[in-house]
């Protein structure tokens, strides 16, 4: 599962080369923002599930 802060694997790689996102805002909809050049993308929860392929690195707790 994944929570808000992971970084995570999507299918496709991003146009600027790189595949780690990180999830800035969860909701109904989840807030992603590339780690290589800071975009920020909006997708439909079910849209996230489809397209990401796994977590890179859990959120550190504190």
């Amino acid at each position: 599962m994944y929570n808000l802060h992971d970084i995570v694997e999507m299918k496709k790689q991003h146009p600027c080369g790189t595949n780690r996102w990180e999830i800035i805002r969860m909701g109904a909809d989840i807030k992603i923002e590339c780690q290589g050049c800071e975009h920020v993308i909006m997708l439909s929860r079910g849209q996230f599930e489809k397209r990401m392929k796994k977590v890179i690195q859990k959120a550190e707790e504190n």
